[in-house]
């Protein structure tokens, strides 16, 4: 969740305003981020998206103001949706027992949501899409959480576009894609992911970015956990599309004219963390323009550094797939990639194993002597993320020095090694290792992410006659019952598809 607000209207004045208090914040950064000390401890840090569903019939719950007072805990916040919460995790290392202790936190963070859910009728589901959203629900007005923050950004986003929200994408087969308008950017809330944080200095945070783009394919790929939206089965990452058209500002002609849109994979490797704000600044105007005095936010720290309020709210407007991230601090400031390409869920175990690999894999490939974005295009890593967000495990990438190869053989041969190689040289116990080397490897071998579960699940259960909503709510019952065992998604048993 970004950071609330004041308020939801802007005049002219506060525009223009806004927009040279943003051009000074970003010749203060360039000065500052070339001078400045940063802490450099290489800490991580994880945010859980989660969905609310009713426990009998698994429709979303808008329960979340409920659940957080409920709840009483400051780790636990609002997303946009109200059928959403958000939990945060303390920030740890991924050394030793590290990573097997976020998966510890992951499991208590949605066990305790889901107890006090359960007093409410309810169930947490840590998925990529809820699958038994309707369109019916972002018809009303009921979807959207309380904060000024929501409300001007969904009005600024409409105040840009001119026009209603279209969403179009592909599905399972001819005709059976999403063609859907609506007159808010509700569709926005059902896309609920899990974002990896890493700590990064000035110097290397180029070469971790391109790190990250360079590898987003095959992440996206392993993790893909969102396979339906509004009843249509459509990408196994359904959330990658739905996110860039939910929040796309751009009427039709100038997306034509090539007007970027405000979620973005980038057109080019950096050289500087620098690189990535200025590109924010150049090609994004303002959409929520609040000014540093109205925010009444002081302009240092108390260990004097610029809290840069107006180049960081524009930060979070622009929603890279890895964004690059200013902290100020207390007494020293430090810079963090955030990756934002995950899906929730869909167990504890899963989701450690997908930090595993996006952690060890940056550390292999930040230190290797030849770049690997030095040996593709950063058009290729592009259309890798597309290909991999379309069609998961099955899809088919260029990659270096192989060709044009299956995603899963790519994972299972050369990168899932490669990254828990690089959790051994992080400094990672050996068991910890074996045991996310195990998931991710089962993973990739039987083909068997989150998204395919549910494909073969929901055919199943439509070959026993069920319709495709009684399919859904079934599934997501399962799904639920499924997260209760622990059990990494590759081990999770599909319903015969006739009745014996």
């Amino acid at each position: 969740m970004g950071r609330e607000i004041g308020s939801t209207e802007y005049t002219r004045s506060q525009r223009t305003r806004y927009r040279r208090e943003l051009r000074r914040n970003l010749d203060l950064f360039e000065t500052f981020l070339d001078t400045a000390e940063f802490v450099d401890e290489g800490t991580v840090g994880v945010e859980l998206e989660m969905n609310l569903a009713q426990a009998d019939t698994m429709a979303p719950a808008l329960i979340s103001d409920l659940l957080l007072e409920d709840l009483e805990d400051e780790e636990y916040v609002h997303e946009i949706g109200r059928f959403n919460l958000e939990a945060n995790l303390p920030v740890s290392r991924p050394q030793g027992q590290g990573l097997r202790d976020l998966e510890t936190e992951l499991a208590e963070k949605i066990d305790r949501a889901d107890a006090a859910a359960q007093t409410r009728g309810a169930r947490v589901i840590p998925i990529g899409h809820l699958p038994t959203i309707t369109e019916e629900l972002f018809s009303s007005d009921e979807w959207r959480a309380p904060g000024a923050r929501y409300e001007a950004l969904e009005k600024s986003v409409l105040e840009a576009r001119g026009e209603e929200i279209y969403l179009s994408i592909e599905g399972e087969g001819k005709g059976k894609g999403l063609e859907a308008t609506f007159d808010s950017i509700a569709p926005e809330s059902a896309c609920t992911s899990m974002q990896l944080h890493l700590q990064v200095p000035p110097e290397q945070f180029a070469a971790a970015w391109n790190a990250a783009q360079a590898i987003a394919g095959p992440q996206v790929a392993l993790a893909a956990n969102s396979p339906f939206l509004l009843g249509r089965r459509l990408w196994h990452e359904t959330r990658i599309p739905t996110f860039v058209q939910a929040l796309d500002t751009r009427p039709p002609e100038l997306a034509t004219q090539g007007v970027r849109p405000r979620v973005w994979f980038g057109e080019r490797w950096i050289t500087s963390m620098f690189d990535l704000f200025e590109e924010n600044v150049r090609l994004f105007p303002a959409l929520i323009p609040e000014s540093r005095e109205m925010a009444e936010e002081p302009l240092l720290t108390e260990g004097s550094s610029p809290r840069l309020h107006e180049l960081m709210l524009h930060n979070g407007t622009v929603w890279r797939w890895n964004r690059p991230i200013y902290d100020p601090g207390v007494d020293l400031p430090h810079l963090r990639l955030e990756n934002r390409l995950l899906p929730a869920g869909p167990t504890p175990a899963d989701m450690a194993a997908n930090a595993a690999f996006f952690y060890g894999i940056l550390h292999s490939l930040v230190h290797e002597r030849r770049p690997l974005w030095s040996r593709m295009s950063f058009e290729q890593a592009a259309e890798a993320f597309q290909q991999c967000a379309r069609w998961g495990l099955e899809a088919r990438v260029r990659w270096p020095k192989v060709g044009r190869v299956r995603v899963a053989d790519l994972l299972l041969e050369q990168l899932i090694p490669q990254a828990m190689e690089g959790l051994r040289n992080l400094g990672a116990d050996a068991d910890v290792v074996e045991r996310y080397d195990g998931i991710l490897s089962e993973r990739a071998r039987t083909g068997r992410n989150g998204a395919r579960w549910q494909i073969d699940t929901v055919t199943s259960l439509e070959l026993r006659g069920a319709t495709r909503s009684e399919a859904l709510a079934e599934m997501t019952r399962l799904y639920r019952a499924a997260v209760d065992t622990g059990e990494p998604v590759h081990a999770w048993p599909v319903p015969a598809r006739k009745r014996s």
